[in-house]
């Protein structure tokens, strides 16, 4: 896996924002994450991981016993961490109240992921059952 040049990039690349479930998926090597494979070691791509999937995956890595420094060194060497601005708590409060009405139990941590999705204009690459036939998501399944 070569490390990206994120400042070579330009907004003509291909956006996403990785989050928890496709990197597990990715992590464990499954047939779902060999989806997520092709999307993140596209060179023409810009991966992006919310900082909020850091703390889902790490705990994760430990109910797995997997050297999460490890998985972690691997986000930051093909991915750009995105910090969660205050508009983006602001914004995943109204979308969390819109998409409970139809999707029972979108949690915050969800929301968060959708309003950055959101505010970056990308699309976000997801497994979780919560984002299927949501606007701009790539459902691995």
């Amino acid at each position: 896996m070569k490390e990206k040049n994120l400042s070579t990039k330009t907004f003509s690349d291909f956006v996403y924002l990785i989050d928890t479930y496709a990197w597990v998926e990715y992590f464990i090597g499954s047939k779902k994450g060999e989806k997520v494979k092709r999307i993140v070691e596209d060179e023409d791509n810009v991966i992006l991981t919310p900082e909020c999937c850091l703390a889902e995956i790490k705990g994760w890595a430990i109910r797995e016993s997997m050297d999460f420094d490890e998985l972690y060194s691997i986000i930051r060497k093909v991915s750009d961490v995105q910090c969660i601005l205050t508009q983006d708590w602001l914004d995943a409060a109204m979308i969390r109240s819109e998409l409970r009405k139809t999707k029972k139990g979108f949690g915050m941590m969800d929301a968060l992921i959708i309003a950055q999705q959101k505010r970056i204009g990308c699309k976000a690459v997801s497994g979780d059952p919560h984002f299927e036939h949501l606007k701009d998501i790539i459902f691995v399944d």
